[in-house]
């Protein structure tokens, strides 16, 4: 007999299309400054709330990854500055042996002076490419990538499938790499240098080609790409569909470039997005897959959604309205400023920390009142004291 209280066992998630919109928003932050210290807070924001909500799946460990190779991104943007970059003027640290180049590759140099000033240029480049890379893998951390295939439309079934595989690459690829690592150290082979990077790759090709195959089985026995309706609806769906995504780029493209008509672009952005919205209608009623138990879209999914936006929003009105310290200034060379107002927007991202469920807590039970018909637990089932067995 099920109890009307019992817990269903369900840990409490958040949507996953919740956490990519959030991490988005972030990276389009991060994309529209170049102040260091506003970079390193973003950072650090994505950082706090992937350790206070991420969960003990083998995805979850992605942000690290991200980060060494955010890191790798910094270093190869400061040694192409200081190889091949324009020489910009200012304090010079040191110079490199140059190569005379023809006049046709003028904005390109082989070594030359170095100033501070193109290394910090450089390294406030990097810094800002490593920030967006860290904001996707906050988002490959804490949103289940099975989870955020089963929310896209049903016309974007095999694209969002596709997508999907190549998002859950880099878990597993963590995950391949830990568990072979593991593997080696516990046997007393070499798990770092070269030594190491040889016994890994092997082992780790291997588990990815097994992976693939297994994947390929599962869907071949699940029918996968089997279709419903005419072929002219299909062929209609998906020309509605592909003019309408075009009619939207263009549009967008029209609204955003200064030169373009404006009376023209609003329009075609409108248009689009009726026949991109009716090729998605059309084109998802012949999908013939079923969803169980969908995710639910609730508030906590609205406020951390919020919270990313007005984070982008404030970064992209600062730095339209040419707010003092959105960019870094290199002449004179200086400390950035910290505009007030974004730094109290940025701070507007830590609430996922609190807002969103944490999925590592224990369900708690809906009731733990007894129903009817239930015989309720004796205390003991001896003699008590003071009396005697019969």
């Amino acid at each position: 007999m099920i109890r009307a209280g019992a817990t269903t066992g369900r840990r409490a998630t958040l949507h996953p299309v919740a956490w990519w919109l959030w991490a988005a928003a972030l990276a389009v932050a991060a994309s529209r400054t170049t102040n260091p210290v506003l970079l390193a807070l973003l950072a650090g924001v994505v950082a706090f709330v992937v350790a206070a909500r991420r969960s003990d799946a083998p995805w979850s460990r992605s942000l690290v990854v991200f980060f060494r190779l955010g890191l790798i991104v910094i270093a190869l943007r400061v040694v192409l500055q200081v190889v091949f970059g324009n020489r910009l003027p200012g304090h010079v640290l040191f110079t490199l042996p140059e190569v005379p180049l023809p006049s046709w590759a003028a904005g390109v140099s082989i070594g030359g002076p170095v100033t501070a000033e193109a290394l910090l240029q450089a390294t406030v480049d990097g810094m800002r490419l490593a920030v967006i890379l860290l904001c996707f893998g906050a988002a490959n951390s804490l949103a289940s990538p099975y989870r955020l295939l089963r929310c896209l439309p049903a016309v974007l079934y095999e694209a969002g499938v596709a997508v999907t595989v190549a998002l859950t690459f880099a878990p597993e690829l963590v995950t391949s790499i830990a568990r072979t690592r593991e593997a080696r150290r516990l046997r007393g082979r070499p798990v770092r240098g070269i030594a190491g990077l040889h016994g890994l790759a092997v082992p780790v090709l291997e588990s990815a080609l097994d992976r693939s195959l297994q994947l390929a089985a599962s869907m071949d026995a699940r029918g996968y790409g089997r279709r419903a309706g005419s072929l002219t609806r299909r062929r209609q769906a998906t020309a509605a569909t592909a003019v309408g995504l075009l009619a939207v780029v263009a549009g967008v493209f029209g609204v955003l470039d200064q030169s373009f008509a404006k009376g023209v672009a609003l329009p075609v952005l409108c248009i689009g997005a009726v026949l991109l919205g009716t090729g998605m209608a059309f084109g998802g009623a012949r999908s013939v897959r079923t969803r169980y138990r969908p995710d639910r879209w609730g508030v906590r999914a609205t406020v951390v959604t919020a919270s990313g936006a007005v984070v982008a929003c404030a970064f992209v009105a600062a730095n339209a309205l040419g707010v003092a310290g959105m960019s870094l200034e290199l002449y004179p060379l200086s400390f950035p400023g910290l505009p007030l107002a974004v730094l109290a927007a940025t701070l507007v991202g830590l609430l996922p920390a609190v807002v969103a469920p944490n999925p590592l807590a224990r369900p708690v039970p809906v009731s733990s009142a007894p129903t009817v018909g239930m015989v309720p637990p004796v205390a003991s089932v001896g003699p008590q004291a003071g009396e005697t067995a019969a």
